[in-house]
């Protein structure tokens, strides 16, 4: 079974959405982990907005990335700049991945403004997702 390890900044937003869509794509043949280099709690826009997708990620807490230096994973993704330029070692064979997604939680403006600008950002991830688990994952296991 394979082990990804998403990391973001403070596991609050992007990470958590990409967990949830890996899960969601990857189903039981693999392990999703996030983490962000800081802990600041799981966006309660970013529950919401998967929610409205069909995917619960109410039950999410947000983690440090020293909880999981004992795991040997399969693939790291960093999912903004930050994070991979303070991702620490690894001693570990994973495969690292990056792609910068803008961070919905630094959105201005009214309610619907910063809900359409999260809403934005979850249907990059979920692109990023399904894509990942189909180029990665799903050539493992057919």
């Amino acid at each position: 079974m394979k082990k990804i390890l998403v990391l973001c900044t403070g596991n609050s937003c992007r990470s958590q959405i990409a967990e949830g869509y890996l899960r969601h794509f990857a189903g039981d043949n693999t392990e999703i982990y996030s983490a962000g280099v800081e802990t600041h709690g799981v966006n309660p826009r970013a529950i919401a907005i998967m929610k409205e997708d069909g995917i619960d990620i109410s039950a999410h807490t947000s983690n440090n990335i020293d909880e999981y230096r004992d795991i040997d994973f399969d693939f790291v993704i960093t999912v903004c700049d930050n994070a991979r330029e303070r991702c620490p070692y690894f001693p570990t064979r994973a495969q690292k991945f990056h792609f910068n997604f803008p961070d919905p939680a630094k959105a201005t403006g009214t309610e619907t403004e910063i809900m359409a600008e999260f809403r934005s950002v979850r249907e990059m991830i979920k692109t990023y997702s399904e894509q990942f688990v189909r180029e990665h994952i799903e050539k493992l296991t057919a």
